[in-house]
């Protein structure tokens, strides 16, 4: 167990107190000249070995920890990761003293009561010694029922093995399980976690594979949770509050493919039951429909992945895949990954079996969601400085995040530019917002295109062709180009088949398929 101190933090005397009523917040300490934020970035992106040990990760021990304890050698703990913030005592804003509190111990209680909202993996990265031996290993129970899965132990792997792994600690109050990734996960979120009934399943899209835990806990706990992700260090942490105080002796009983690491495509789809609280009219046959996740479900969609909704309809079990979008294009991608809720924009086809069961639904009405899919990744855009979008219809809805995620993340992409393919100028998708996006940012266009467009149109007439292709995409010299399309099955592969014949090579291409 880690035995967080229940000293006092900040210090009574600290400078990080919060001023008695009447004065203007806490103060700081005084920083040297050259010690800024900014000072801090720069120097430890300078390349120098922050740590001491020359680039290695270690595990760490609790007796190891205790030893580097001084002003000119601290280490200390936070969410199970070990740091030497020796170099950062006279960057800190809060002064030595504060950070002297931590040393040699595990600061993660000290830590929250005054920083949470720090984003302390990035801003501590290179000072990263590795993670923390707790000395309480998930506990693997007795062989399941016939017919689970067994158990894989987790143990610490071998070197060169890179499956994940998970660990868990508690309080008397919370239960906590953490899964290291052993390798960055990507920011737009990648975990799933659905508690029901005792039951917990979590898992962890980790590129082309899946790991999960799935257990029945040891005892009865409330039922929410939180999960908090560092990012760049490959760690998800789990909490969970317990209904009665007190120690558990094991996390609880795996159940059917515990502690597994397979490829997401031999993963069977999971749904749980979501709310609809709101129903939003976008046009004259396509609405947004916002699902709310069950209390004990927390979930993160991937840019670029969609979800399956299933119903029973006519004693028919029937899914259809939809990508979700943010509330808005004005939404930042960052809160986004975090929203609690699901947005999914739907065109209703009238003599459709599945959206006018959906179209029908009242407020608080259910319908069954499953967790995130498809094959699309972000490691294509790296080094991209041109990203096109091709899109047909509702074909635009895997477009809404990519072009937030363009604009706001990456910004070696210098160009977004965005064809917007429909029959009708009353067809086109959230046109308001794209102008003034368009009009917002020199970095993103749109250019609608209509095959049946009214006299007054005054935009590009037609469909997709090899001439208006050659038309809209150029290639900067000196130019890495990506192109994303989108639309009903006939448009993408006409599309991607017109790509190649002007060049444009396999991994320039992505095609979103419904």
């Amino acid at each position: 167990m880690l035995n967080v101190p229940t000293q006092s933090f900040p210090a009574p005397s600290s400078q990080q107190r919060v001023a008695p009523s009447g004065q203007s917040g806490r103060n700081k300490v005084a920083l040297k000249p050259g010690h800024s934020l900014m000072d801090w970035i720069r120097f430890s992106k300078s390349g120098k070995d922050l740590t001491g040990l020359r680039g290695r990760l270690i595990e760490v021990t609790q007796a190891e920890l205790q030893k580097h304890n001084t002003r000119d050698d601290c280490w200390t703990c936070i969410r199970g990761m070990v740091y030497n913030v020796t170099p950062y005592m006279d960057y800190h804003p809060g002064g030595e003293e504060e950070l002297m509190k931590a040393a040699g111990i595990d600061g993660t209680d000290l830590f929250d009561q005054v920083h949470r909202w720090v984003n302390y993996e990035s801003m501590l990265k290179e000072c990263l010694v590795g993670r923390m031996a707790t000395a309480i290993k998930a506990v693997i129970p007795p062989p399941p029922p016939t017919g689970l899965a067994p158990p894989i132990s987790a143990a610490p792997p071998s070197v060169k093995d890179s499956r994940p792994r998970y660990d868990w600690f508690q309080t008397d109050a919370t239960v906590h399980l953490v899964v290291y990734a052993k390798r960055k996960i990507p920011s737009t979120g990648c975990t799933i976690a659905d508690l029901e009934a005792g039951v917990l399943r979590l898992e962890v899209l980790l590129g082309k594979m899946s790991y999960m835990i799935h257990l029945r806990l040891a005892d009865e706990v409330e039922g929410n949770l939180a999960v908090h992700t560092a990012f760049s260090v490959g760690k998800i942490q789990l909490s969970i509050r317990k209904q009665a105080k007190g120690k558990w002796t094991s996390l609880g009983q795996p159940l059917e493919f515990h502690n597994t690491f397979v490829l997401k495509k031999d993963r069977a789809l999971y749904y749980r039951d979501c709310a609809l609280v709101s129903k939003t009219k976008v046009n004259h046959n396509t609405h947004v429909f916002r699902l709310q996740l069950p209390r004990g479900t927390v979930m993160h969609v991937p840019v670029g992945k969609h979800v399956y909704l299933k119903a029973l309809i006519q004693d028919t079990e029937v899914v259809r895949p939809y990508t979700p979008v943010d509330q808005s294009l004005a939404a930042s991608s960052s809160s986004s990954s975090q929203e609690s809720d699901l947005y999914l924009m739907i065109k209703v086809y009238p003599d459709g079996v599945f959206t006018p069961h959906l179209d029908s639904l009242h407020i608080g009405d259910h319908i069954a969601v499953s967790g995130p899919e498809g094959n699309f990744s972000l490691r294509p855009l790296r080094d991209v400085t041109c990203l096109y979008l091709l899109a047909a219809g509702t074909g635009f809805t895997p477009m809404a995040r990519l072009i937030q995620l363009a604009l706001q993340d990456i910004d070696t992409i210098r160009q977004t530019k965005l064809l917007f393919f429909n029959r009708q100028e009353e067809d086109i998708l959230w046109r308001c917002e794209l102008d003034e996006l368009a009009a917002d940012n020199d970095r993103f266009q749109v250019e609608y295109i209509l095959s049946e467009p009214c006299e007054s149109w005054t935009g590009r007439k037609g469909r997709v062709d090899e001439c208006m292709l050659r038309e809209v995409l150029n290639r900067p010299e000196g130019s890495k180009c990506y192109v994303c399309v989108c639309g009903p099955t006939a448009f993408t592969e006409l599309t991607i088949g017109l790509l190649k014949q002007q060049g444009f090579r396999e991994e320039e291409l992505h095609a979103f398929q419904g």
